[in-house]
């Protein structure tokens, strides 16, 4: 075709740099092959683009009108190289995620890894405030957490919104209420995670505000290990309702003092960039949890 883009490039380089040696040196051609496109594209259309003023090349009038066009485009031919090669280094990498709860983060990463299976992903499994200080440290791009801070620190996306229930065993007298109460729990052997987990944040308010002292028999680190400790017979537990998707071994109970929903999030470092992470923070539209 007559109008392409090296002949194109090569104009702009001529129109930049007034002569064609030092369009060839920008552009990394000959300067024949400089020249030649330029012939072309004068031949083609029956049109005069440069003047000759001893060593320099002024473009017309024509060129002059031309060169603002040709200008972008360049630019919106670098615009596409660079997006193209964006999404070339999306097919491999390594993304780093800090999980609170094994769900929803499993079925989000789930999602991604499909429409990116080359991309490894790094789980870190730890409580909330390890999480929070993973991704202020860089350790992990991003985290998944409920009642995140929103102080300014991250940039966040809600996922779903849930509130903390009670885990008891299948076959314990309590299993089968619609609901329980926290002085129900007080005559239960209890397990609690450890200070700085989400869920035990929200289940300590909920005993304080109820005028309550109770007594944990094993504190865990991880809601996993809670809910093995629970189907397992060694207590009642808590749990963020969408917390694991598994569903033996234990029943998931509402507690009337803890109905407030908190929103779980996805979020990073608000003043760092990641497109892999924008990319995660997408996959987030394609999980939905009932």
């Amino acid at each position: 075709m007559s109008l392409t883009a090296a002949r194109m490039r090569a104009f702009n380089a001529v129109v930049d740099e007034g002569n064609y040696s030092a369009a060839a040196r920008r552009l990394g051609m000959s300067q024949p092959a400089v020249s030649q496109a330029i012939q072309d594209l004068e031949k083609s259309f029956s049109v005069k683009l440069f003047e000759r003023r001893g060593r320099s090349l002024v473009p017309t009038y024509l060129a002059l009108e031309l060169a603002p066009i040709s200008s972008e485009i360049g630019r919106l031919e670098d615009a596409a190289r660079v997006l193209l090669q964006r999404s070339e280094r999306l097919e491999t990498g390594v993304l780093r995620v800090g999980l609170g709860s094994l769900m929803p983060g499993m079925a989000i990463i789930g999602a991604f890894q499909k429409r990116f299976p080359n991309i490894q992903v790094q789980v870190e499994y730890a409580i909330f405030s390890d999480i929070i200080d993973a991704v202020m440290a860089g350790r992990a791009d991003l985290g998944i957490l409920p009642d995140v801070p929103k102080d300014g620190r991250f940039r966040t996306k809600v996922c779903l919104t849930q509130e903390v229930v009670a885990l008891i065993p299948h076959g314990h007298a309590l299993a089968s209420n619609a609901t329980v109460t926290l002085a129900d729990l007080m005559v239960e052997r209890l397990i609690f995670q450890k200070r700085g987990s989400a869920t035990q944040k929200v289940v300590d308010k909920a005993f304080r505000t109820a005028g309550l002292a109770p007594h944990a028999s094993l504190v865990l680190e991880t809601g996993g290990e809670v809910y093995e400790a629970v189907a397992n017979g060694l207590g009642v537990g808590f749990l963020w309702r969408h917390g694991t998707s598994r569903r033996d071994g234990a029943r998931r109970v509402p507690v009337a003092e803890i109905d407030a929903p908190y929103e779980e999030v996805v979020f990073r470092r608000a003043d760092q960039a990641n497109p892999i992470v924008d990319m995660f923070f997408d996959a987030t539209d394609l999980v939905t949890f009932s």
